[in-house]
């Protein structure tokens, strides 16, 4: 698949479920990989950062293997030269990971994402070629943090006008809140222990989905 036809599918998707096996609740990380593509999420990020090289691979081979089974987007968290190992779809780069310049000309077919905090490193990213922005932590959380804590739900006003590419966002985001960045234009929804540690992963999926598709209505 080429870039094109990539996007195209991230933009069709709704709830970017980012797994870590830290996470998931006791559970093997591909366990709860199958119960989130049982649910229809059709975007999945690898990210695991305490792994050695050879285990690293062997997870993430199986995760793309799983993913193409069931027709779904994988992004791998940081590394490209394990994303472009895999045949995965994309890569989402840091502040501190290597620069988006360098990662496109190493890995021209790749999705590239990139996590910003502000309007001017958003806006940097999408000078420098990424293709999708990520807009966080929206809330506090324990699994990512951004260099001033929370940015909270406001920053999407701040940044989205100012997008040509889609975007997500992530942080802290449950059902309970979701309502406030659906409401702010947001329609990419990334989480982890939302889902990923949730007592029935597959029903958690489902209800957020639901919500994304609401607020995509409204």
């Amino acid at each position: 698949m080429d870039r094109a036809a990539r996007i195209a599918r991230f933009r069709e998707a709704d709830l970017y479920v980012v797994i870590t096996e830290q996470f998931c609740a006791g559970r093997s990380a591909l366990e709860v990989l199958d119960s989130v593509l049982d649910a229809g999420v059709r975007l999945v990020q690898f990210r695991e950062k305490n792994l050695d090289d050879a285990e690293a691979y062997c997870r993430c081979a199986a995760f793309r293997e799983r993913t193409r089974a069931a027709g779904a987007l994988l992004i791998v968290d940081d590394r490209v030269d394990l994303a472009l190992a895999v045949d995965a779809d994309g890569v989402h780069l840091g502040q501190t990971d290597l620069p988006t310049t360098v990662a496109r000309h190493i890995a021209p077919d790749l999705i590239i994402g990139a996590s910003t905090h502000d309007l001017d490193e958003a806006l940097d990213a999408q000078q420098a070629g990424a293709d999708y922005i990520n807009i966080g932590p929206i809330f506090s959380t324990q699994t990512k943090s951004g260099p001033a804590g929370a940015v909270g739900p406001g920053m999407i006003e701040i940044i989205a006008p100012h997008l040509r590419v889609p975007f997500t966002c992530m942080g802290g985001i449950k059902i309970e809140n979701i309502h406030e960045v659906l409401s702010r234009g947001a329609r990419h929804i990334a989480v982890v222990t939302a889902v990923t540690s949730a007592p029935d992963v597959r029903a958690a999926a489902l209800e957020l989905r639901d919500a994304i598709a609401r607020g995509r209505r409204d």
